[in-house]
């Protein structure tokens, strides 16, 4: 049995090695059954491959309940969290007004299929305070958002080609799926199994931050472009932030040559403030999609933009969507409750300069140790990269620096700290997180980086 655990502990055949001067491992045991019996029924033991723990040490973790900025595992190990469920708990965990109200409406039932006051009033309270949309559609994810906006774009243009950019991600579907081929504008190369190298041709994946790449796409496929998707502030495959004068170029582009632009804001959206990276650069895209921090924990997409373009959804328009769950009642609560956090006064402010603090702290320690370590960070979301360079690019990142965050991933679980089981992963900051838990989290990253250097 011992030799049986440690083998699903390592989550390969292979042992964790011992460092000298680690923390103890943490107990896994009943992650590690749970882990054993969730094989048989799911795909690699998971309903999402991250969580699958691949790319760092032992098992996933099976969380029992959160907290605040807290969770608890199977074996009743307590962790401060930054994945936040990835991203929607800009509140914390269990948050009570959140709480409060999802009970209140579940007493009249949790799905009609039918419009409710409720969609009125998240609507109202987004487009209200958000000038980069009149009309909204909700949706059940992020995913499910994007591939909307896409069939939008190509609609509103009647032309069927998306330019997308690589490192970035906008969910799983496939025309989206894609990933760059050879050269410096290309067709795109199915990432996944399944995706038919005709969907993927309709979609031109360019490097970000290369001004002549986008050129050379229009010129290349001229009057056949219907869109240009980015994510607000790419927050997939690491923190690539990206230039002023870059996303103005990508907007003007896109007037120039009648494309649409698509922010992919679903991470970003309610997240560096309430008008999400569209603010942040101050640069009206055409379509705006969002997700995560709007369904306050449950599950709920949204896309919007002007009257004209979203006039041509179904029933208005010719252009088809719809969805049992859009507007969900029980969803639509948990959002507005959120969103009406969000909107009391100085709220940004204070979670922005809170994580300004935290990763300006961290950043000091690494630099006067000569580490080569940076973090990079945009209102409240963070990313630890083991570089000195800046990174802007998918291809900047070095591929052999994700050891390293292996070991740090670790060395964090075993001194009670959360992250999210990828490198290439960014992390977050929510209103829950006091001083005395922040403080507590920068001396366990202190000693986890003086491990992993003192290895490297």
């Amino acid at each position: 049995m011992l030799e049986q655990l440690k083998k699903i502990f390592s989550g390969t055949e292979e042992e964790m090695p011992t460092n000298t001067g680690s923390k103890p491992d943490i107990s896994r045991e009943k992650s590690a059954e749970l882990y054993e019996k969730s094989k048989t029924y799911f795909p690699g033991g998971v309903n999402s491959p991250v969580r699958a723990f691949k790319s760092v040490y032992g098992i996933p973790l099976f969380i029992q309940k959160g907290d605040g900025c807290y969770i608890w595992d199977a074996d009743g190990n307590q962790f401060i969290d930054f994945c936040a469920s990835w991203g929607p708990l800009i509140l914390g965990h269990n948050n009570a007004k959140i709480r409060e109200k999802v009970i209140e409406v579940m007493q009249n039932g949790m799905s009609f299929g039918a419009p409710t006051a409720l969609e009125n009033e998240l609507a109202e309270l987004i487009i209200k305070n958000n000038s980069y949309v009149e009309k909204i559609r909700f949706t059940s994810s992020g995913t499910e958002a994007v591939m909307s906006a896409i069939r939008l774009a190509r609609g509103y243009t009647g032309k069927d080609k998306i330019i997308k950019f690589e490192g970035c991600y906008h969910g799983h579907s496939d025309s989206l799926l894609v990933k760059a081929g050879s050269g410096l504008v290309t067709f795109g190369e199915t990432s996944s199994a399944g995706v038919p190298k005709s969907f993927a041709d309709e979609t031109i994946v360019i490097p970000l931050n290369d001004k002549n790449a986008i050129s050379e796409a229009f010129a290349q496929f001229k009057d056949q472009i219907a869109a240009v998707i980015i994510e607000g502030i790419p927050a997939n495959n690491g923190l690539l932030l990206q230039d002023q004068d870059y996303i103005e170029f990508l907007r003007a582009a896109c007037t120039e040559n009648n494309a649409l632009l698509i922010f992919d804001e679903v991470i970003t959206g309610f997240r560096v403030g309430f008008e999400g990276a569209a603010a942040h650069y101050g640069i009206k895209p055409d379509i705006v999609t969002y997700g995560k921090i709007i369904g306050g924990g449950l599950p709920v997409g949204m896309y919007g933009a002007s009257a004209e373009i979203m006039g041509h959804i179904s029933p208005d328009g010719g252009v088809y969507q719809a969805g049992t769950l859009s507007g969900n009642p029980v969803a639509m609560a948990a959002g507005i409750a959120t969103l009406t956090e969000l909107l009391r006064s100085g709220f940004y402010k204070d979670l922005n300069q809170k994580t300004k603090e935290f990763v300006d702290s961290i950043q000091r320690f690494a630099t006067a140790k000569n580490y080569k370590f940076k973090v990079f960070t945009v209102g409240s979301i963070f990313w630890f990269a083991f570089t000195d360079k800046d990174i802007k690019t998918a291809e900047d990142i070095d591929p052999t620096s994700m050891d390293k965050f292996k070991v740090l991933h670790r060395e964090l679980l075993n001194r009670g700290i959360y992250l999210g089981p990828s490198g290439y992963e960014v992390g977050f900051v929510s209103a829950a997180h006091t001083k005395i838990e922040l403080e507590k989290t920068k001396r366990a990253i202190f000693d986890a980086l003086d491990l992993v250097f003192r290895k490297g």
